[in-house]
């Protein structure tokens, strides 16, 4: 689904449908690239339609993704035990396939780090995972067991400050840690259930081009909007049910494309997608969604 970046508003479906994404990116070429987990494959889309062109690659139980350096696309398969598939980006060809020793669990988001090396938010072993940028390999634990308190972690993104910021999925928090050592440093989001920007089973999360941080709370349907700086709410950004938002999954800010000639202060066009760094470059949203029974 894809949505405007400055307000919020529905603008219409992005491409066609998909049963179960679970993460997506830019890539080089300008197309777009998103995972569907039902049928184990990474679709490739028009970059500015949404227009579906081929299934780029089969890789079991796909979610996240990445692109990265030396010309690798890096996706996550989320089972158990679960992987990191390093891809060919323009060719969509297996490289390697690295399993981290067994650790991997139910891992969902992934993000590239200022030090373009890949981080990986293991959900079942509440850590984050760290791997080379250019080979693939496993580094270790980035984020230690539960540190600071952090639950099913799902989403994973650095901030403007350059620390990371993970989505703490059973705890309904964000938490935030140094982006260098991975040392807790606190709980940046934390509001009490009932109150207004409370998470319900916060998922994926993504800094937009105004600095703020948008997360999806899979729980509720909602997208929140909280301080980029303090983890402040700020308002309901995208609310459940707006263009039959249900269940979002991941974030990703995009270019425009479905306003033609838009007007400078509505050139911020948000849509549904993965959270990742060059997100900040861009100016819309795209917001994949799963939908409940």
């Amino acid at each position: 689904m894809e949505y405007n970046a400055t307000t919020g508003a529905f603008i219409g479906q992005f491409g066609p449908a998909n049963s179960f994404p679970l993460g997506a990116a830019f890539g080089p070429d300008g197309n777009f690239y998103a995972t569907n987990s039902n049928i184990d494959v990474v679709l490739k889309q028009n970059g500015t339609t949404g227009a579906f062109i081929s299934n780029f690659a089969s890789v079991g139980d796909a979610a996240g993704l990445v692109f990265g350096p030396n010309n690798n696309l890096f996706v996550v398969s989320s089972s158990d035990p679960g992987s990191l598939t390093v891809l060919n980006a323009t060719t969509g060809a297996l490289k390697t396939t690295v399993d981290a020793g067994g650790i991997l669990s139910d891992p969902e988001g992934v993000t590239i780090g200022p030090d373009k090396n890949i981080y990986v938010a293991n959900t079942d072993n509440s850590n984050v995972l760290k791997f080379n940028g250019t080979t693939g390999a496993s580094i270790g634990k980035f984020v230690s067991d539960g540190s600071g308190g952090l639950n099913g972690p799902r989403g994973v993104a650095f901030g403007p400050n350059g620390n990371l910021f993970v989505t703490s999925q059973s705890s309904n928090q964000v938490m935030e840690y140094d982006g260098t050592t991975g040392a807790f440093i606190a709980v940046f989001v934390n509001i009490t259930r009932g109150d207004p920007g409370a998470l319900s089973l916060p998922r994926d999360l993504a800094f937009g081009p105004d600095g703020s941080l948008y997360v999806a709370s899979f729980g509720s349907g909602d997208v929140f909007r909280y301080s980029g700086s303090t983890g402040a709410f700020m308002d309901d950004f995208i609310p459940a049910g707006t263009g039959d938002l249900n269940g979002p999954t991941f974030l990703l800010f995009g270019e425009p494309s479905s306003v033609t000639t838009p007007e400078p202060s509505t050139l911020g066009l948000l849509a549904c997608g993965l959270a990742g760094l060059a997100a900040w470059k861009r100016k819309t949203m795209r917001a994949s969604v799963q939908l409940l029974e």
